[in-house]
């Protein structure tokens, strides 16, 4: 009774896996991104705009087509949403479901099709690991952004004591002394912010110098140390899911040292099986002398 369910279930698993059509599933999503940048130029594509309403509705059945072949292929939809990667596709498909032609939710339609582009990182397994490491670094770059967060009060609330007076609009109350040192630390045209309080503090390059060096190379270069660390171990969970790597090369010679250790075990208690052999053949010959 299985057996055809089975057969069809490996067909669409030797599908799924196929490199072509991966490549093919790629090309459909950028081809979607591209006709939804396309309905962005109204005047351009008013003629066409039948053309791509048609367009995207023979993507959106493809994706949803695609989806059920790779729920087919999992051979149930439990074991088909363990996967996270499977939810957000699954969420994304079934959401493009609904149709452009609705005047009231044509916005939400436009604005779900958007996301579509997002299946390139379920899609590229580096994407994903990619943005699994940018998630998996929050939590450590928190700590980073709290010691950031009290440099910048205590540089902001020495700009508003020393600069208020030169230049209110910039340095009126520590809120707005923030925004200012967040505009320096992007560099945006902080020279003149600089130039207007050298006129009347000479020394107060020291202040932006410090606070940039801290800011724009310190705590940056922290934040980046975070994010290819975990880069790293990621890269390294990715290798060890596609048998790849330092890792698995290691567990290759353990099991190929263990799988000599046990053939020299087994030479050598047959090696010792004959020599008790022939030792009891040498006894039992002088009796039947």
């Amino acid at each position: 009774m299985n057996q055809p369910f089975d057969t069809w279930q490996a067909r669409f698993e030797t599908l799924r896996s196929n490199k072509f059509f991966e490549a093919f599933v790629i090309a459909i999503i950028v081809v979607s991104a591209l006709v939804i940048g396309a309905k962005t130029y109204e005047e351009e594509t008013s003629r066409f705009e039948q053309w791509l309403l048609y367009l995207d509705m023979g993507i959106t059945v493809f994706f949803l087509v695609e989806i059920l072949i790779r729920i087919a292929a999992e051979g149930s939809l439990v074991r088909f949403f363990k996967r996270g990667w499977n939810i957000f596709d699954f969420v994304i498909v079934t959401a493009s479901l609904i149709p452009m032609d609705d005047s009231e939710m044509v916005l939400l339609a436009r604005l779900l099709r958007i996301f579509r582009v997002l299946r390139l990182v379920s899609m590229i397994p580096e994407l994903q690991m990619l943005l699994s490491a940018l998630v998996k670094s929050i939590p450590r770059m928190g700590y980073v952004v709290l010691l950031m967060f009290i440099i910048f009060y205590i540089y902001a609330a020495i700009g508003s004591f020393l600069f208020a007076d030169i230049d209110s609009f910039l340095w009126g109350n520590i809120s707005i002394s923030m925004l200012t040192l967040f505009r320096i630390a992007t560099f945006e045209d902080w020279t003149d912010i600089l130039y207007a309080t050298q006129e009347v503090y000479a020394w107060s390059w020291i202040y932006y110098l410090t606070f940039i060096f801290l800011t724009a190379f310190i705590f940056l270069n922290m934040m980046i140390g975070i994010v290819l660390d975990v880069m790293q171990k990621e890269s390294a969970a990715l290798d060890l899911l596609n048998n790849e790597g330092e890792v698995d090369e290691t567990k290759a010679l353990r099991s190929e040292v263990s799988e000599m250790r046990s053939q020299l075990n087994r030479m050598e208690a047959a090696l010792l099986g004959e020599s008790t052999d022939n030792t009891h053949s040498s006894v039992d010959k002088p009796r039947q002398d």
